[in-house]
C-alpha cells in the first residue's frame, strides 16, 4: 500500500556521467535508489541471486542485520520465497548482534524481528539459525565469543548491514578498533538511547551487546551495506566519500573487495553526485531550482550574499557551464535574488486584492478553506504553529487533523497525575480507578502492547492537551479539530501496522467533508518506516484518490518538516517570517502539550526541548536569508509545494 513519497527532484545526474567522474569522489559502488522500497528490491535481487547462484558443496552462509534497516528486504525476500524465486533450505543464517543479557523469546530481543519478519515465513531448517546468545553466563561469554567468531570469520558468503546514526555497524561504536572480532561490548548513551524506542522503561534498556567485529564482518565475501532516510545523509557520506575514521566505524569497510551500498534518495542528499553534480559533470539542463541550489552553494563557498557574487567566483568554482547556458554571472545573481525573495510571503492563504503574479500562494478564492494534517497531536504548532496562527488570523477557515492519537508517547506517571488532579478537584470517584490503572501500571510485561485501558487514558490526555494548543492559536477546538485516529497506529506497541484501506477512507472523508483548497501535510524522509513517512503517504494516496473531484483541482498541497530540521532553501517554495510575538505565540501553543515537555530518558548531547529545536531551526534559516542578501527576520517556517 505505501506510496513512498519522495520530493520533486530539483536536478539530477546526468544520463551520459560517467562512472569515472563519480569514483573520482566516491571510493565505494554505491546505487542510489529512488525510495527504500526500490532500494529493498535491488537488495532483494542481489540475496536471491547469490543464493540461487551457489553451487558449492555447503550451505549458503547468510550474515543477518537487526534493526529496522533491512526490514524492507526481509519483507521482499517473503514475497521472493512464496513466488517460488529462491528456497532457503540449503541456507544458514548468522545474526550481526544481540543484547545481552536477554532471552530469546524476549519481544525484545534484537533477532526477534527477524523472526517475525524473516524467519517465520521461509522454508529455513531452524537448525541453521544462529544468533548471539543472550543467556550465556557472564563467566562463559568471553569463550563463548571465541566460538562465535570461529563460526563466522571467514565463513559468510554475504553480509547484510546497515548503518547507525553515528556510523556504526552492529555494535560496534565510535572508536572501536579495525581489527576487532567478535566480543562483549558495552552500551553507549547514543546506542541506548535509540533502543529506548522498544522499552517500556528507560531503565529497562540492555547495558551490554555482543557483537561481530569490524575484522570479522570485512572477513564477509560479499557485503550489501544499506541506508534509508535523511538522517543517514552525513554518514552515507561519510562511508562513501569520506576518510577511513575510527569515529565513523562503517569507513572501515571502504577498502573491502566486494562491497555494494544501497540508499536511497534521502540518504544520499550529501552526496556530491546530488548535492554539486556540477561538479561531476555539466547537467542535462540548468532548471530554475538547479540554478538556485548552484548560486546558494557558491554563496557558502565564498561567504558572499547573492548580490555580490563575480565571475571570478563561478569560474572559479567549476560553474563556467552555468555562466555559458545561461547567461552572465550578474544577470543570474538577480535571477536568483528575485526568484528566492518571491518565496517569502507573510499571506500563506494569499494576500486578497492583491497581485499575486509573484506571490507563492494565489490571492483568489479568500477566505480559503484549509487542512492542516499532524502525525501526532503536535507536530502542528511545533513545525508550523506560526504558519498555524497567521491562517486563522487572515481569516481563513482553518481546519487540522491529527492523525495519530499519539498514545504511546504519554509517560504513565502522567496519567496518574491526571487522574490525580481530577481527583484532588473533587471527583472522588477517581480514588478507586487511580489504584486501578496504577495497578495496570505494575502489571506491564516489556515488549508487549500497551494494555487498553491505559492507552485510552493516554490518547485522551494527548487529545485534551491538542484541544488546549488549538484554543491557544485562535482555533475553535470544537469544530475544526479532527482525530482521526488511523488504525495503522493503534497497536497499542512501538511497532505499528502497515497502511491499510481504511486509513485512506477516513482521510478521504475529512477531505471530501472540507473540500480544501490548501493542505498542510509532513513532509518527513527520515524512516521509511515511521509513523510521519506512513502519514504523508495516508494523504498522498488519499488525494491521488480524489484528485479528479471539482474541488480537488483547486486544492495544493504544502509540506512542513518538523522540529529538528527544515527543508533546504533550493528547494523551499514558501517562506514565512514570523515576527517575535508569533514566537512567542508558538511557543506557548508547544507548552500546552505538558506530557511531552521535559521527558528525556536518556539525557545527552542535545537537551532541548520541542520548542527550543524548533525556534533554533526557525533563527537558524532566518540566519541564511540574511547571509544572502535578503530582510533579516526573527524567524521563519518554509515549505515544499507538492501539488
Amino acid at each position: 500500500m505505501n506510496q513512498n513519497f519522495v520530493l520533486p527532484k530539483i536536478g539530477e545526474l546526468p544520463v551520459l556521467a560517467s562512472i569515472e567522474s563519480i569514483c573520482k569522489f566516491e571510493k565505494v559502488p554505491t546505487q542510489v535508489c529512488e525510495n527504500a522500497a526500490e532500494g529493498a528490491k535491488v537488495a532483494a535481487d542481489l540475496v536471491v541471486s547469490a543464493i540461487n547462484n551457489h553451487n558449492e558443496n555447503r550451505k549458503f552462509a547468510l550474515g543477518l542485520s537487526t534493526g529496522r534497516t533491512p526490514l524492507g528486504l526481509y519483507n521482499e525476500l517473503v514475497k521472493r520465497y512464496k513466488a517460488g524465486e529462491v528456497s532457503f533450505k540449503n541456507v544458514e543464517v548468522f545474526s550481526l548482534d544481540e543484547f545481552y543479557p536477554i532471552e530469546p523469546g524476549n519481544p525484545q530481543s534484537r533477532n526477534h524481528r527477524v523472526y517475525q519478519e524473516l524467519l517465520n515465513y521461509i522454508d529455513i531448517d531452524p537448525a541453521n539459525v544462529h544468533f548471539p546468545d543472550g543467556t550465556v553466563p557472564a563467566e562463559n561469554i568471553r569463550e563463548y565469543c571465541k566460538e562465535y567468531e570461529q563460526m563466522v570469520n571467514g565463513k559468510i558468503d554475504l553480509m547484510i548491514m546497515g548503518v547507525g546514526e553515528l556510523g556504526q555497524v552492529g555494535f560496534n561504536e565510535p572508536g572501536s578498533y579495525s581489527k576487532s572480532t567478535t566480543r562483549l561490548v558495552q552500551l553507549t548513551y547514543n546506542s541506548r538511547k535509540t533502543q529506548f524506542q522498544f522499552f517500556s522503561n528507560p531503565n529497562d534498556v540492555p547495558k551490554m551487546a555482543i557483537t561481530m567485529g569490524l575484522e570479522t564482518i570485512r572477513s564477509a565475501k560479499k557485503i550489501v551495506l544499506m541506508m534509508w532516510g535523511e538522517d543517514k545523509a552525513k554518514i552515507a557520506h561519510d562511508l562513501i566519500e569520506g576518510e577511513v575514521t575510527e569515529n565513523h566505524p562503517s569507513t572501515n569497510l571502504q577498502a573491502h573487495p566486494d562491497m555494494q551500498v544501497i540508499i536511497d534518495e534521502a540518504a544520499a542528499q550529501e552526496l556530491t553526485r546530488v548535492k554539486q553534480p556540477w561538479l561531476i559533470s555539466p547537467p542535462e539542463e540548468w532548471t530554475p531550482k538547479l540554478i538556485r541550489k548552484a548560486v546558494l552553494w557558491l554563496c557558502s563557498v565564498v561567504e558572499k550574499p547573492i548580490l555580490k557574487l563575480t565571475f571570478q567566483d563561478y569560474i572559479s568554482n567549476s560553474l563556467s557551464d552555468l555562466l555559458d547556458r545561461v547567461g552572465r554571472y550578474d544577470q543570474i545573481n538577480i535571477r536568483v535574488f528575485n526568484d528566492v525573495q518571491h518565496i517569502i510571503s507573510g499571506w500563506p492563504g494569499g494576500k486578497p486584492n492583491a497581485d499575486d503574479s509573484t506571490r507563492p500562494v494565489p490571492s483568489s478564492p479568500y477566505p480559503k478553506r484549509v487542512i492542516i494534517f499532524s502525525p501526532h497531536p503536535d507536530d502542528d504548532v511545533i513545525s508550523m504553529g506560526g504558519t498555524f496562527n497567521r491562517l486563522i488570523e487572515q481569516g481563513h477557515d482553518v481546519h487540522v487533523a491529527y492523525q495519530t492519537s499519539g498514545n504511546v508517547a504519554v509517560n504513565d506517571d502522567v496519567v496518574l497525575q491526571n487522574i490525580d488532579t481530577a481527583r484532588e478537584m473533587g471527583f472522588g470517584h477517581l480514588g478507586d480507578l487511580f489504584d486501578e490503572i496504577r495497578e495496570i501500571i505494575a502489571s506491564k510485561v516489556p515488549g508487549l502492547p500497551e494494555p487498553s485501558e491505559l492507552l485510552r487514558f493516554k490518547g485522551a490526555i494527548r487529545r485534551a492537551e491538542a484541544r488546549a494548543a488549538c484554543r491557544s492559536i485562535g482555533l475553535d477546538d470544537r469544530t475544526n479539530a479532527h482525530f482521526l485516529n488511523l488504525p495503522f497506529y493503534e497497536t497499542g506497541g512501538i511497532k505499528k501496522g502497515k497502511l491499510s484501506d481504511e486509513d485512506i477512507e477516513i482521510t478521504k472523508e475529512l477531505m471530501r467533508r472540507i473540500k480544501p483548497h490548501q493542505i498542510y501535510a509532513a513532509g518527513d524522509l527520515t524512516d521509511p518506516h515511521g509513523t510521519h513517512r506512513v502519514c504523508i503517504e495516508a494523504v498522498l494516496r488519499a488525494f491521488d484518490e480524489v484528485k479528479d473531484e471539482p474541488w480537488a483541482k483547486e486544492c495544493h498541497i504544502w509540506l512542513y518538516r518538523g522540529a529538528w530540521q527544515e527543508w533546504d532553501l533550493s528547494v523551499a517554495d514558501m517562506a514565512v517570517p514570523l515576527s517575535p510575538e508569533e514566537m512567542i505565540r508558538k511557543r506557548h501553543a508547544i507548552f500546552r502539550h505538558l506530557s511531552q515537555k521535559d521527558i528525556v530518558p536518556f539525557p545527552g548531547e542535545d537537551s532541548r526541548e520541542f520548542w527550543q529545536r524548533a525556534e533554533d531551526r526557525m533563527q537558524g534559516t532566518a540566519r541564511i536569508f540574511d547571509k544572502i542578501g535578503l530582510p533579516e527576520y526573527q524567524a521563519i517556517e518554509m515549505f515544499v509545494k507538492l501539488l
